[in-house]
């Protein structure tokens, strides 16, 4: 049978409890920190680094104190994880499940969309609801703010992607072009220039001011899943356009396009020259996509795999992560890391190596769709309709 023996239990501060898990092995730590405790950290923390065995272990912690995470590690095994229970839940914001979300530049407001049918914007502090923005015929896939925060792009199953005012929840601009549903979008610069992705295959450039379709950078013959707008570093070769580029690209010069295929592959363009960089082939769809720098990328497929490749070599990645396989359904770039979501509940921030993973519980196994952030605060939309804000300041 497990035995635990705390060192120190204090029921305001820190506790750090010491855990020997069989005869001869060495200990585990559990750090525990903060205030009402959830469930599903023990869950997840017994998932990850105990056998079945070690289950008292966990009903222990869990009975000694309140809290909204623990830390453990394995001092031999040099790795060490903190799992962070949800600060606050949003719980009226849809009834459906939630497909995604984006917090605004000043972190004042979210909007999200369901597969209720509807696109909402509410308070970031406290769920509270504050427009409804209709328009669309169908599911709207993607939603997010403009780097002002008072303007949003959303693309839906309609094929259409619209501009809409934050403020009074009027559809300023609606875009027509594409004969499949928009599955992704992107602001290039400060959003003279959108980026929209299709079930049609094809890639194409927004003038937002007109209305107007600049040009379809590519056409893939394959559903685009995920698209990503970059700067590239000055060392990367993105070809010369064939044409003079139109007066109305604003902030497309020195910018790489990723786009994440159905048909496995990852391609890579110059958004202003239109010329392919690479084209990688994965194991299977890829669903997501972001930048990490002006030459390192993450890619995540529907097998579970998180690709991480240097644009300057991209025939082999740096390296794969394969945590599960579940599909990768958002990739988001995070401090000196980033963050990833699967559809077997799972959410987790990567900082430097894969030795300082922080989990984030409370979805159990309910796909978490996307991430968004605002400083210190992290905010997830899932399957079963929730919208989950987590602390930084709790670790």
């Amino acid at each position: 049978m497990s035995e635990l023996k705390p060192s120190s239990v204090d029921f305001k501060y820190n506790t750090t409890l010491q855990a020997y898990i069989f005869p001869g092995v060495s200990p585990v730590s559990i750090h525990s920190l903060g205030a009402d405790f959830l469930s599903s950290l023990c869950t997840q923390a017994l998932i990850q680094f105990l056998s079945p065995p070690t289950s008292l272990l966990i009903s222990a912690v869990y009975l000694l104190g309140q809290t909204k995470s623990i830390h453990i590690s394995c001092p031999k095994e040099t790795a060490s994880s903190k799992f962070l229970a949800p600060y606050t839940t949003f719980s009226r914001i849809h009834t459906k499940s939630i497909t995604c979300l984006d917090i605004s530049s000043g972190g004042g407001l979210g909007v999200s969309s369901s597969t209720d049918g509807s696109m909402k914007i509410w308070q970031a502090s406290n769920g509270e609801l504050r427009r409804v923005l209709e328009g669309h015929v169908f599911d709207v896939n993607c939603c997010r703010f403009f780097p002002s925060g008072l303007v949003v792009l959303s693309g839906g199953m309609d094929a259409q992607l619209k501009i809409w005012s934050a403020e009074d929840a009027s559809c300023v601009v609606t875009f027509k072009g594409h004969k499949g549903g928009i599955l992704d979008t992107d602001i290039v610069d400060r959003g003279r220039n959108v980026v929209s992705g299709s079930r049609d295959g094809t890639a194409r450039l927004w003038d937002c001011g007109r209305s107007a379709c600049l040009g379809v950078i590519a056409d893939c013959g394959s559903s685009i899943n995920g698209v990503a707008v970059g700067a590239a570093d000055n060392s990367i070769n993105l070809g010369s356009p064939e044409q003079m580029p139109s007066e109305r690209e604003v902030g497309t010069e020195s910018k790489m396009l990723l786009l994440a295929r159905e048909d496995k592959k990852l391609q890579c363009f110059g958004l202003q020259s239109r010329q392919p960089v690479f084209l990688f082939i994965g194991s299977d769809a890829f669903n997501c996509c972001t930048f990490l720098s002006g030459f390192l990328m993450l890619a995540g497929t529907q097998d579970g795999n998180i690709y991480q490749l240097d644009v300057r070599s991209p025939r082999a990645p740096v390296q794969v992560i394969h945590r599960s396989g579940a599909p990768v359904l958002s990739l988001l770039s995070f401090r000196d890391g980033f963050i990833a979501s699967q559809g077997d509940g799972s959410c987790f921030i990567v900082q430097q190596d894969l030795d300082y993973v922080i989990e984030l519980t409370g979805a159990d196994s309910d796909p978490v769709y996307k991430v968004a952030t605002w400083e210190k605060q992290i905010y997830t939309c899932c399957r079963d309709g929730l919208v989950r804000r987590y602390q930084l300041s709790d670790l």
